[in-house]
């Protein structure tokens, strides 16, 4: 009798050990469900004192656009929103390309002190760290989407200023302006044995990705790429997006426009501010900062975007557009992957930036497909099957 009871109270204190065991186990399963998706920033800033200071700020921007450019009007926009938002206190003029400082000058100009602030598309200083690339295109990278989520909610905002910072740099993302243009080139191509021998102008990884393709590529600056165009110093140029290109007149010199733009599925650019100047900076100007910062970054890609698809109209009045098959693509895509495994080899930040784009992009591939057959094309389309990209 007494090895029933005892064995009873063992059955009784285990059962009990262990449902409140799963009781925990599903209270604990619940409160994950229901933090699913919550905002850190939301107790990150409850306590957070901000200091309010009346001292008026005076910053030069430099650039490496010139008026008329939309990257110009970019900056201009950027700068009118925080000295709106600060009532004044903080009022940032913008100057274009050589007006201060050469172009290529302005991200050592901002370093070293002599101006507050710059506006750039990152991968212009390869020279100083490969890595800056990844932030502003890569070749079969992440698209605008993607971008926005990589910078505010994967890190890579952090790995941005950590990279700036190495040269006494504060950055903040600086406009999106999504995919590029592909080629306007007086040559078609749309196979693979067609891009070989072609002179191309074009930056970053995607110059050495075509070199290894059997074409030449050329970092032409942007000034010089129509006379290029006209004179056959270079058979096709890509500089960015249709509304941008347009004004430039590039149809004017070209036959075609090869298409898609492989080489940069998204184009980000970057405000960046001397550490000091930032530092003198009140709580509350930091925080419009990188608000106004954010609000030209939602505002660019909406901008530009309908803008492309006027440019994109415009541009097939006086210029073909060819458009690569799938293999051409795929084989593209091939070499770019071989290309950037020897980027990644060589140069450590690069490694750990691209590896974590390209999480990314698989994590989300899982809802990329569920959502696939919905692209809004006109509704007199989709319903004769036009269902993808």
């Amino acid at each position: 009798m007494k090895r029933c009871l005892k064995a009873a109270a063992i059955f009784a204190v285990t059962f009990l050990f262990v449902a409140n065991m799963a009781l925990a186990a599903d209270q604990k399963k619940k409160s994950d469900r229901q933090k699913f998706g919550a905002d850190d920033r939301i107790e990150q800033v409850k306590r957070l004192k901000v200091t309010t200071s009346t001292e008026k700020h005076r910053w030069k921007m430099v650039l490496p656009w010139s008026k008329g450019l939309l990257f110009y009007d970019m900056a201009v926009h950027f700068c009118d929103t925080v000295r709106l938002a600060s009532g004044g206190r903080l009022d940032i003029k913008a100057f274009s390309a050589g007006e201060l400082v050469p172009a290529m000058e302005i991200f050592d100009a901002v370093s070293k002190g002599s101006f507050d602030a710059g506006h750039d598309w990152p991968g212009y200083w390869k020279g100083k760290n490969e890595a800056f690339i990844a932030f502003g295109s890569v070749p079969y990278g992440l698209d605008g989407e993607l971008y926005n989520i990589w910078l505010y909610e994967r890190g890579g905002l952090e790995e941005m200023q950590d990279l700036y910072g190495q040269y006494n740099l504060f950055a903040l993302p600086g406009g999106q302006v999504g995919q590029e243009m592909g080629l306007n080139s007086n040559r078609p191509a749309s196979k693979m044995e067609d891009f070989k021998g072609m002179k191309v102008r074009t930056w970053g990884w995607y110059l050495d990705i075509l070199n290894e393709l059997g074409a030449s590529g050329v970092a032409t600056p942007g000034g010089e790429v129509y006379l290029s165009l006209q004179t056959g110093i270079l058979d096709a140029a890509e500089f960015s997006s249709p509304a941008i290109n347009w004004p430039m007149g590039f149809d004017e010199v070209t036959k075609y426009i090869i298409e898609p733009g492989v080489h940069q599925p998204a184009c980000q650019m970057a405000f960046f501010f001397n550490q000091q100047s930032y530092d003198k900076l009140a709580d509350d100007l930091k925080w419009i900062l990188d608000t106004a910062a954010k609000e030209t970054q939602l505002w660019s890609y909406s901008w530009i975007n309908n803008l492309n698809a006027e440019a994109m109209r415009r541009f097939k009045e006086h210029a073909e557009v060819v458009m690569m098959d799938d293999a051409t693509i795929a084989d593209f895509a091939k070499t770019t992957q071989s290309y950037l495994e020897k980027v990644k080899a060589r140069c450590p930040d690069c490694k750990r930036l691209l590896e974590s784009q390209e999480a990314l992009k698989k994590d989300f591939a899982d809802w990329r497909s569920a959502r696939a057959g919905v692209t809004p094309w006109p509704l007199d389309e989709v319903v004769k099957g036009k269902l993808h990209e």
